[in-house]
């Protein structure tokens, strides 16, 4: 683990990748098709390449221990998740097109875009590795209880979908390699390697990109939303500050790491899709996303500091 210097240092390069995305946007080199072409090349190329070239690495059975215990914190949080936001949701009067979103805000972070950024940042493959054992039961909640969320129906689950999505198929495919007794060939593995690690830059450009579209007026509006200072607080601080229980059982610290500072990832955008396709309140999932994404610039590097000093 770096230290705290070090990790202000690789935050301000992500930062600095989001602003060249902000003012792309800004200037109309990005134009309006641009947030759908980059989220559909990170989601369907560079993300599964990213991860299927992670997991082409030797077996062993310390990484099988780290991998039970990263799939254990992960059960574990998203089920404090679910609690935490239906607790924070009765307690909170919304609409009822606003009440499922207010829930998906605060159960799925965005660890698919800025969670692997972050992560590969401060410890390279071996993080994108750990990290993509930390979303499996993610990605299988997504698909299924954030899609009950928004239709209270099982029926609206298409179990072909959960297969098929590309960051659970790249999963399967990467730990199938991971067990198998061989390597991908030297020539495959470059390919992986260098279409992968484009997932970094152009998430990063996404989110400047998304950025830029909030309207001054707009921000001064969410400053002043108490039901988004909620989502922020829970999504941000207490559910990554659930995790601090592992200290107190045989983890190790770039697992206890790489797992508080993935919980405490910004709202997903995933919950925007899902508001505007079920017939939520879509411009209120935009919202929360963009306004929990601002404040995870300040968030991350005190949960950070705090990690450090462990």
């Amino acid at each position: 683990m770096g230290s705290i210097a070090g990790f202000f240092y690789e935050m301000m390069i992500l930062y600095l990748i989001a602003f060249v995305g902000f003012i792309a946007r800004k200037k109309s080199v990005l134009n309006n098709q641009a947030n759908d072409v980059l989220t559909q090349l990170v989601l369907y190329i560079t993300l599964p390449a990213l991860i299927v070239f992670s997991l082409d690495m030797p077996f062993s059975s310390a990484i099988l221990d780290d991998f039970l215990w990263l799939v254990g914190m992960s059960i574990y949080i998203l089920a404090v998740s679910i609690y935490v936001a239906k607790w924070i949701g009765k307690k909170t009067s919304l609409p009822s097109m606003q009440g499922n979103v207010f829930e998906g805000l605060i159960v799925f972070g965005n660890q698919g875009f800025i969670g692997y950024a972050v992560i590969y940042m401060l410890f390279a493959e071996q993080g994108i590795l750990y990290l993509t054992m930390f979303n499996i039961c993610y990605l299988i909640l997504i698909w299924t209880y954030g899609i009950h969320l928004f239709t209270k129906s099982n029926e609206a689950i298409d179990r072909k979908k959960i297969l098929l999505n590309p960051g659970i198929a790249a999963t399967m495919i990467g730990i199938i390699i991971f067990f198998l007794p061989v390597r991908l060939p030297a020539v495959a593995a470059q390919t992986l390697e260098s279409i992968g690690k484009m997932t970094i830059p152009l998430s990063m450009m996404l989110i400047g990109s998304l950025l830029a579209e909030v309207k001054g007026n707009e921000l001064s509006r969410l400053l002043k939303n108490k039901h988004l200072w909620k989502v922020s607080l829970a999504r941000l601080f207490i559910i990554p500050a659930c995790l601090f229980v592992f200290v107190l059982f045989p983890v190790s610290h770039s697992i206890l790491v790489i797992s508080v500072l993935a919980s405490g990832m910004p709202s997903a955008p995933t919950v925007t899709l899902y508001a505007q396709k079920f017939g939520a309140d879509s411009q209120f999932a935009s919202v929360g996303v963009m306004f929990t994404t601002i404040l995870c610039a300040f968030s991350l590097p005190l949960i950070y500091s705090f990690l450090y000093f462990l």
